[in-house]
């Protein structure tokens, strides 16, 4: 009898601390990051093919470039979302202002339209 008994509680104490280990990973706050998308255009917002966009983590200083398609367009997946970033584009040798995204901006989706005058 006591051994029944005492198995029985090993069995609810593991069963317990598998909901309890369960339940704790489910409320680990999920940071899946930011998407940064735009285009890069020149000042009659005509896209330009090729060139480069630069994204600087502002914290580590880690840079991560993406060279533009045809349509001027380009994608910035899993951006950290407590970080702050600088963006900024260049084509031909000329470059784009830098724009400057905020970690207290809450917004999942960011766009941003990087403009050269290649003038």
């Amino acid at each position: 009898m006591k051994l029944a008994r005492t198995i029985l509680i090993s069995t609810l104490l593991g069963a317990l601390l598998v909901s309890v280990a369960a339940t704790a990973k489910e409320k680990e706050p999920q940071t899946p990051g930011r998407l940064l998308t735009g285009r890069v255009v020149d000042r009659q917002e005509n896209a330009l093919p090729n060139a480069v966009v630069y994204v600087t983590d502002t914290r580590s200083r880690a840079v991560k470039t993406y060279i533009v398609g045809p349509d001027g367009s380009y994608r910035f997946p899993a951006l950290s979302s407590t970080v702050d970033y600088e963006v900024y584009a260049q084509f031909n040798g000329k470059t784009s202002d830098t724009k400057r995204i905020s970690q207290f901006d809450d917004r999942k989706v960011l766009s941003v339209v990087l403009k050269i005058d290649t003038k």
